[in-house]
């Protein structure tokens, strides 16, 4: 196998280009490849900013054919309906909030990308995601922030294994955005100057309740609004179109700000209180990766978030029973989800993250 040889994952967007035109730069073979998540059956519209469109893999394409390097679509669609689409539904169900970019990650783009990079005895793996990858002395992959902390997006790779980060390359890590529109925009590409994509790729509108209910066949009831005594102080559309933390779209007008603090998916209700009441300091959380070390002996000192774009804080984290592990941070958090990535730092470096299970005062 070639050791400068690459297999590059082509959005259409204008990072994975540049990426792919780093690479080339460098002396890489590279082949591109697009992978097909999911069929929209939507017309393009500009102000939809989606991917996996016909227009996104146009532009693929096109950037290939100007790159001069080989190009083809893969097509994930079945293991993208049951590892990501289905498990979203689930989440969703059971009344957490899923992150379905960070199942994408983890299971088709570091995963079924990697072995697809293998069966074509290429050596890497190479995405347009901002993250840095540095290897110590040990041999030893970390996972660290971009230096366009703007665009940082290390919370979404925290599921990285060690043999993935091994083969995996991040040529815009040291870049800013400004930076690669501009070598987009020198080099001609088409996409140079396209919108991020920002919505979730099969559900383009954003309106993941009318999703669920048109996969599933189901349809969802109203039930009661309550108050942190159980009293019923009003009525909402179905408890899985309501968040922790919300406060737009509640429907109902009660003189004062109210926010959405607890939800029983089994009893169809919606609890809600003063914004002071969505803020929780301690959580419990499963299904954990750790990037820095093999496994937590010990408590540690992080600093953690439990969104994407939330700030990170200074928390604890101890080891619990069954790989689990409890998160206290020194200050309250706002809104913290079951079904959310909590993920941890230890300065610029992903130290590991999981998913949250329950949250606690």
């Amino acid at each position: 196998m070639d050791e400068k040889s690459a297999l590059i994952a082509m959005s259409g967007g204008v990072d994975s280009s540049v990426a792919a035109l780093c690479m080339l730069e460098k002396g890489y073979r590279l082949e591109g490849t697009t992978m097909r998540l999911y069929k929209w059956d939507g017309k393009y519209r500009p102000k939809t900013r989606t991917c996996c469109t016909d227009r996104d893999m146009n532009d693929a394409s096109e950037v290939a054919v100007k790159l001069g390097i080989p190009y083809t679509v893969t097509d994930y669609q079945e293991v993208f309906r049951t590892e990501v689409i289905e498990k979203f539904i689930r989440v969703y169900e059971e009344g957490g909030t899923p992150n379905p970019c960070i199942d994408c990650n983890r299971y088709l783009k570091f995963d079924r990308l990697l072995a697809l990079a293998r069966e074509k005895e290429l050596n890497y793996i190479v995405t347009g995601h901002y993250a840095r990858i540095e290897r110590d002395e040990t041999g030893r992959c970390h996972l660290r922030k971009a230096v366009d902390r703007t665009k940082d997006q290390s919370y979404v790779l925290f599921n990285l294994t060690q043999e993935q980060l091994r083969h995996t390359l991040f040529p815009l890590g040291e870049m800013t955005k400004d930076e690669v529109r501009q070598i987009a925009a020198e080099h001609g590409f088409v996409n140079a100057e396209k919108k991020d994509s920002q919505d979730i790729c099969f559900i383009p509108d954003g309106d993941y309740a009318s999703f669920i209910e048109k996969y599933t066949h189901t349809s969802f009831v109203p039930g009661h609004y309550l108050n942190t005594d159980g009293e019923v102080i009003g009525t909402h559309q179905g408890a899985i179109r309501y968040t922790i933390g919300q406060r737009k779209g509640l429907g109902v007008a009660f003189g004062e700000p109210m926010f959405v603090c607890d939800k029983s998916m089994e009893d169809n209700t919606v609890t809600l209180a003063r914004e002071d009441a969505v803020f929780k300091t301690t959580l419990i959380a499963d299904d954990l990766n750790w990037i820095a070390f093999d496994s937590l002996r010990e408590s540690i000192r992080v600093r953690a978030k439990t969104r994407y774009r939330a700030k990170e804080a200074d928390a604890t984290v101890y080891p619990g029973e069954d790989g689990r592990v409890k998160v206290v941070f020194d200050e309250k958090q706002r809104a913290m989800t079951i079904g959310q990535a909590v993920v941890f730092y230890d300065g610029d470096e992903v130290v590991g993250g999981g998913t949250i299970l329950s949250v606690t005062d």
